[in-house]
């Protein structure tokens, strides 16, 4: 995690709030803190999330063709002359 916070601690605060009921805890990195994210109003919908692994999906498929592009042998041309 970035922002200057420290993760593993975040990281196991918050796996912990997961391992409550009712699990709508996430990292608030304005106050650096693990808290309820519905009680502050933050929500993400289900859209962004599908928009994301989308693309997420079509940038691995890009790379993917690329990689297969450059690794394939040139074929072999001959002279029509």
């Amino acid at each position: 995690m970035h922002a200057g916070l420290d993760s593993a601690e975040l990281i196991s605060q918050l796996c912990a709030e997961h391992q409550k009921e009712g699990c709508t805890a996430g990292i608030d990195v304005i106050s650096g803190s693990v808290g309820d994210m519905a009680e502050r109003g933050i929500c993400e919908a289900f859209k962004v999330k599908q928009a994301v692994l989308l693309s997420s999906t079509e940038a691995a498929e890009m790379i993917l063709r690329v990689d297969e592009i450059i690794t394939c042998a040139p074929r072999r041309r001959e002279d029509r002359m």
